[in-house]
This record gives structure tokens, C-alpha cells and sequence, in this order.
């Protein structure tokens, strides 16, 4: 598949299918996400598989609650992948102060965008979740308090009525020439 294609192919799945998803594809996922960027080589990201289904109800249940709802699907995803952000490496810090920029979050992003995109090659569907009660799920899977949760990952294989609902931007909406145009 080319790049173009693949990228144009991967959405947010929010439907899941009952078919399992082989552990040798997601650890290609997390190999795939392992090569990508990071601020002075730092790759500050580790990734908890949960596929055990007492474990996964239990991280489920920290995307939602009584009153936030939408998050309900995770609770159908077959695996969910905890992405820990453990912070980078002296030079990456280093830079980070000095430029006052959180290099590990963008590295943890970066990675979690590689990841995906694996998982679409395998055909298998992904949706990223930023809403949770961290506390809650670090106490689950036992992440230590010095290092972050950035993100959910939900994966598995999309139900045959889930559909590609993408819309973008068009191209002169995110983009310009030599100037900033936007607003």
C-alpha cells in the first residue's frame, strides 16, 4: 500500500468487531512506533498492552463515568494500549527547559501516530483517547506516579458497519507559503 493510501485508509474506529487481534501485531505496532523521532534520540514512551479482559473493563472504566458518555466504546475495543511517558533523558530535559517546550509529549505523540499507521497497514482500526482518570489508571495497571499516561490507544478490528467518516480541512486551510495566513 502507499503512503498516501494508507494514511487516507486510517480513521478513528469507535465499532469494534469480535475478531481477536494477534499479540504479534501489536508488537509490531509498538516496534514500528519504537523507530520514530524523538528529542536527542530520548524515546520516552513505553507501551502496556491490556488485553486481559478484567484488566481492560477496568481501564475502560476510567474513560467515562455518569456524566462524560462518549468514551463508552472503549469498553468493546479487544486491546487497549496504555502509552507511559517516562519523561525522556538528561539532554532531552536539558533542551526542554531550555526551551521551555515539553519535547517527551510531542515524542510520545509522534510515536503514537507511527503505531497507528502500522496497525492500518495491518488493517487493523485504532482510536486515541486523551479523556481518562489517570490516577485511577495508573492505580490499574501500575504506573509508577513519577511518569505520565499521554494516551489510550484502542485497537482491534473495525465492525463491517463502521465507516471512514474522515473530513479535513482543505489544503489552503492548513497551509501557506512563506507567511502565516490562518484564521
Amino acid at each position: 500500500m502507499l503512503f498516501k493510501e494508507l494514511v487516507n485508509s486510517r480513521y478513528s474506529v469507535r465499532k469494534y468487531s469480535d475478531k481477536e487481534v494477534k499479540r504479534e501485531d501489536v508488537y509490531k505496532c509498538i516496534e514500528s512506533a519504537g523507530v520514530s523521532p524523538s528529542a536527542c534520540n530520548s524515546q520516552p514512551w513505553y507501551y502496556v498492552i491490556i488485553d486481559n479482559s478484567e484488566v481492560r473493563d477496568q481501564v475502560a472504566a476510567t474513560t467515562y463515568n455518569s456524566i462524560i458518555k462518549f468514551n463508552k466504546f472503549v469498553s468493546e475495543a479487544p486491546i487497549i494500549v496504555a502509552l507511559v511517558n517516562t519523561k525522556g533523558t538528561l539532554p532531552s530535559k536539558i533542551a526542554e527547559h531550555t526551551k521551555g517546550r515539553h519535547y517527551d509529549i510531542f515524542d510520545c505523540g509522534i510515536s503514537a501516530g507511527f503505531f497507528t499507521l502500522q496497525a492500518a497497514e495491518l488493517g487493523l482500526g485504532t482510536c486515541m483517547i486523551g479523556w481518562f482518570d489517570e490516577k485511577k489508571l495508573k492505580e490499574v495497571i501500575s504506573v509508577p506516579d513519577k511518569y505520565s499516561i499521554e494516551l489510550l490507544i484502542t485497537v482491534g478490528y473495525p465492525d463491517e458497519g463502521e465507516k471512514n467518516s474522515k473530513k479535513r480541512k482543505e489544503l489552503d486551510k492548513i497551509s501557506a507559503l512563506n507567511n502565516f495566513r490562518g484564521d
